[in-house]
């Protein structure tokens, strides 16, 4: 197997996103939980998404991590690799961003790598260096809250600055409308002056395009599915991959009991919550319980067993910023991430192993808990739930199964409701 594409994400629903982008743009595309095993049997591919659960982690694993991760896509062939990051940019000052670009960007030896979270398809785009979602600056925005890595500056070259050892410029979106050979002088400007990375605006899906056949031409990349759709699109368009009708969606019908869990505290993923209960039964846990380890995942499986039976069920921990933050307050921000997110993982567990064969899970972070814990190796990617969310067959499991891995600001209200639907 020799790739035209290696992808590194830093967490595992950013992961399904990217994989579902490169499907949709021809690219066949099988997304990995982890580095794979050697025995792992995959089929012929464009591209591999390796998923790491890095983003928020100690900054001297998440290195770690994606260093192997970088060197098991090049022994498989790809000279490129787009290390994925979220498209909201989600870090702390203390990276992980920065320290992976700069250790991956030192392996390959790139003088200087393109960087941007933009995909306006989903409302993201920066201009003069800076984040915007919609129509106001992230720092503005409701997704600055996130729990564990809030987003209060939008200007990327001061925020990534903070983090990695070299120097960061800037392609203005004047120079992306110029078109490729205009990127190509200013990179190479930049680069002379000494700077190791820029961020590289883009307005307009066709400025992706542009952005991808410059970054295809160099050995890594940094981004989000923004960028990697303009890499797959420069890919077939240069001839280098045969668009093909990439879609794992064929293959017998699962079926089975279907389950769906939310542990996102983002504003969509409540809604999402709100609107599935006027057609599923949904339990919210107690985050409190869950810190104090008064069975709190037990109580959640005693009432979903005898009802799933009867059709989905969704249990939910996700609660509002203002009730995240007194929670951390309370018992500190990683201890309270880390116990909601592994009882998270318990309940999943019991529910895969009492017989659930789909299952939804929404948020980045609980994503990952989940399918650490089910031990799953890879995914083929499926049709499309919602812009970013595509299905997934397992590959490699104990059972067959279908998952769907949301992260917490992708899908419409009616999420839940439209993924079982496409989850037969």
């Amino acid at each position: 197997m020799t790739l035209a594409l290696g992808c590194i994400a830093d967490d595992y629903t950013g992961a399904s996103d990217l994989a579902n982008t490169l499907t949709r743009a021809g690219l066949r595309t099988v997304q990995t939980i982890g580095i794979p095993a050697d025995d792992l049997a995959l089929p012929e591919v464009d591209a591999v998404v390796v998923s790491l659960k890095s983003r928020s982690i100690e900054a001297g694993l998440a290195v770690s991590r994606s260093r192997a991760a970088d060197k098991w896509l090049r022994g498989r062939g790809a000279g490129h690799v787009l290390f994925k990051i979220c498209s909201t940019f989600d870090s702390t000052d203390a990276g992980n961003i920065g320290p992976v670009m700069d250790a991956l960007r030192a392996d390959c030896g790139e003088a200087a790598v393109l960087v941007t979270p933009a995909f306006p398809e989903t409302g993201r785009t920066v201009y003069q260096g800076n984040l915007f979602v919609g129509a106001v600056p992230l720092n503005e925005s409701p997704l600055k809250d996130h729990p564990l890595n809030p987003m209060h500056d939008s200007n990327l070259v001061r925020v990534l600055a903070r983090q990695s050892r070299t120097q960061i410029g800037l392609v203005d979106l004047a120079t992306v409308t110029r078109g490729t050979v205009a990127v190509r002088a200013r990179l190479t400007e930049l680069a002379g002056k000494g700077i190791g990375a820029a961020i590289i605006d883009a307005v307009f899906d066709h400025d992706l395009e542009t952005v991808g056949l410059v970054a295809a031409e160099h050995r890594l990349s940094v981004g989000a599915s923004g960028i990697g759709l303009g890499l797959a699109r420069a890919l077939v368009s240069t001839g280098k991959v045969e668009p093909g009708a990439a879609s794992s969606e064929s293959g017998a019908v699962v079926g089975g009991p279907a389950a769906c869990l939310a542990g996102s505290c983002s504003q969509a993923t409540l809604r999402q919550i709100a609107s599935a209960e006027r057609v599923m039964p949904v339990l919210h846990l107690d985050p409190d319980r869950i810190l104090t380890g008064t069975g709190e995942a037990q109580r959640a499986l005693d009432w979903a067993m005898p009802r799933l039976a009867e059709g989905p069920v969704l249990i939910a921990s996700s609660s509002t910023p203002d009730q995240v933050a007194a929670l951390q307050a309370r018992h500190g921000r990683d201890a309270a991430g880390h116990a909601i997110e592994q009882a998270m993982a318990d309940i999943a567990e019991s529910l895969v192993k009492s017989g659930v064969r789909r299952l939804i899970v929404a948020g980045g972070e609980t994503s990952g808990a989940v399918v650490d814990r089910l031990n799953i190796p890879g995914f083929l990617v499926g049709v499309e739930i919602a812009a970013g969310v595509p299905v997934l067959r397992a590959v490699g499991a104990e059972s067959d199964m279908l998952l769907a891995l949301k992260s917490g600001n992708f899908g419409g209200a009616e999420f839940f409701s439209d993924a079982l639907r496409l989850m037969r």
